[in-house]
């Protein structure tokens, strides 16, 4: 039986196959946890610490996607695959997905609208993203 990760890759699908690689996913993973740590400096900007925060989250998903043997062909992706590669739950990705849609505003049309909410609600999931990467182990 095929995983939900295999179903969703191949030509022109989400995610392509590709080995994984122990120095990149321990890049991701440093590169997320230094960031994610930035981000709940409250001497930093919300604008600011939500940009942390939200590439935090995606290095560390991308690297949960690494460490499976995946690359996205699409950035919003490797929330997605998130109950697959480290089996959270919906609400978690489901803020991030939302945290990637107001990244975009604010990168492509200028219009960061965030508040001391949604910041507060994509740490704590970034939080869990990163307590459930470190289960996985150090790689391939």
């Amino acid at each position: 039986m095929t995983s939900p990760l295999e179903n969703l890759s191949g030509p022109g699908k989400a995610l392509a196959a590709e080995p994984a690689d122990a120095k990149e996913f321990a890049g991701l993973k440093r590169s997320g946890l230094v960031r994610l740590k930035d981000a709940e400096n409250p001497a930093n900007s919300l604008d600011s610490r939500f940009d942390l925060a939200y590439n935090a989250a995606h290095a560390l998903s991308l690297a949960a996607l690494r460490w499976h043997g995946y690359r996205p062909s699409k950035r919003y992706i490797v929330f997605q695959a998130l109950p697959h590669t480290l089996g959270v739950a919906s609400e978690v990705w489901r803020v991030l997905s939302k945290c990637h849609d107001l990244r975009n505003l604010g990168e492509y049309e200028g219009d960061l609208d965030i508040d001391d909410r949604i910041l507060t609600d994509l740490i704590v999931a970034c939080k869990v993203v990163a307590a459930k990467l470190g289960d996985l182990g150090p790689g391939v």
